[in-house]
């Protein structure tokens, strides 16, 4: 079981491909705050209403000082995909090694129809402006996560 992150902790730095297979590292938006969450897979029910609640809500969470990256183990290419058909505006971050969900806790356990498994954690963090977590949420739902999220941040 990878080790959980919590507030105040440094947030791990990272550098993965996007669905165009370009570089995105989490320094790159270091004096902003930005939410990473992690999702099990691309274009499954879960994630897709997770990823569009996101969509739907990003300009008010930008409008807050909030950018927003998803990771997933799934390749560029399917996150592309995903990306073109529900018409997502944030980046999805490729990590098929599972080097960055470990790091931050999010792969592992979990329990799944009664039963446990291994797999991605459903799990969602803000990192603030100078790369520490704000908050770290596992577990999360996918539905009526991000409502809850913008009520925890005050958005």
């Amino acid at each position: 079981m990878s080790t959980r992150l919590a507030a105040g902790d440094p947030a791990p730095d990272f550098t993965l491909p996007d669905a165009d297979e370009k570089p995105v590292s989490l320094s790159d938006y270091r004096g902003r705050r930005v939410v990473v969450y992690f999702y099990p897979a691309a274009s499954t029910p879960g994630c897709t209403k997770q990823a569009c609640d996101f969509r739907d809500n990003l300009a008010e969470l930008n409008d807050a000082g909030l950018d927003v990256l998803g990771v997933s183990p799934d390749k560029p290419a399917k996150l592309a995909r995903f990306r073109d058909k529900e018409g997502l505006t944030f980046p999805l971050l490729s990590d098929p090694g599972k080097t960055v969900l470990n790091a931050y806790g999010a792969f592992g356990e979990k329990q799944m129809y009664g039963k446990t498994v291994t797999g991605v954690i459903r799990s969602t963090f803000v990192i603030d402006a100078d790369g520490k977590i704000e908050e770290a949420q596992y577990n999360v739902r996918a539905t009526g996560h991000v409502a809850k999220l913008r009520k925890d941040l005050k958005v």
